[in-house]
């Protein structure tokens, strides 16, 4: 059976097939460049609890950032393949840099399999959630270099004010475990304290967490911008965005085991469980985390 055809008979009414249940019980793949994009896989455990994961961090090439867009695509290609080989039903993109350059060559590479980046939803939840159309990203240099999260705001709602905001320390403050404190508060004001302080008529009303670092940082963020901004968490958003494409394509797990979760990371599984505990939110130890080569 052709993957087309075989996604179309998932969307219909009928019984599912031993085959299309055997799909469905795949695991969902998500890979990042590092250990950030754990707060995607932590979010899309609590959205579906009972799905299957399987998650890759390139470690070994990490950052993605400074690199050419011919060169994320060429990893994302390689990391994508990966998780592919080993039996997927959907890949998201936990990687903002490499949702930004790599998301369309994926999407028609492994078609009809769903590929689910991560700005593409929070630029959705953005929208949706503003009354005046003003946002404001908070993003590594790199995403905001490439300017993903305003292309993608303004093709939804053309005339939106972006303001896009490079927040690089955030990065290192989650990574050692920095996320409250004076130094962590002390950096999001400086960060945000300006923009804030703008007229109410030109302050955002929309804040957009465009790193998977950041939702560990969300109480400083909260804290320096006050209670009136939306804060739109991009790991949140795109695993709401799994979950509905899993719900109209008939592929949520129907398995009564438990579901597994692996960890797949190409260099240094010993930094990979101290620092990626902290993003997903439960101990990890170094024999959790698979070494595999791209």
């Amino acid at each position: 059976m052709s993957a087309s055809r075989d996604r179309s008979r998932f969307s219909q009414g009928n019984p599912l097939d031993p085959e299309q249940i055997a799909h469905a019980d795949l695991p969902i793949g998500v890979f990042d460049s590092g250990v950030g994009g754990l707060t995607v896989l932590r979010a899309l455990r609590q959205r579906l609890p009972g799905e299957s994961t399987i998650y890759l961090g390139d470690t070994a090439r990490l950052p993605y950032g400074t690199k050419s867009a011919t060169s994320i695509l060429r990893y994302a290609s390689q990391a994508s393949d990966h998780l592919v080989s080993r039996g997927v039903k959907a890949l998201v993109i936990a990687c903002n840099t490499a949702s930004a350059v790599a998301v369309d060559d994926l999407r028609a590479r492994f078609a009809p399999l769903p590929v689910i980046g991560v700005v593409e939803p929070g630029a959705q939840a953005a929208v949706a959630a503003s009354r005046g159309q003003r946002h404001l990203v908070l993003a590594t240099e790199s995403t905001v270099k490439r300017h993903a999260y305003a292309r993608a705001i303004t093709a939804l709602a053309p005339g939106a004010a972006v303001d896009e905001r490079s927040c690089q320390m955030f990065v290192a403050l989650a990574e050692e475990g920095w996320t409250d404190g004076p130094v962590a508060a002390g950096v999001a004001a400086e960060y945000l304290s300006v923009v804030m302080a703008q007229a109410p008529e030109v302050r955002p009303d929309t804040v957009v967490l465009g790193c998977t670092h950041f939702p560990l940082l969300a109480d400083v963020i909260r804290a320096a911008i006050g209670p009136v901004p939306v804060v739109v968490d991009s790991a949140y958003t795109t695993a709401e965005a799994v979950a509905r494409v899993l719900a109209e394509s008939r592929a949520l797990r129907r398995s009564a085991a438990p579901p597994t979760t692996r960890l797949l990371a190409t260099d240094g599984a010993d930094r990979f469980a101290k620092v990626g505990a902290r993003f997903l939110g439960e101990p990890l130890a170094t024999p959790d985390v698979e070494i595999v080569d791209l």
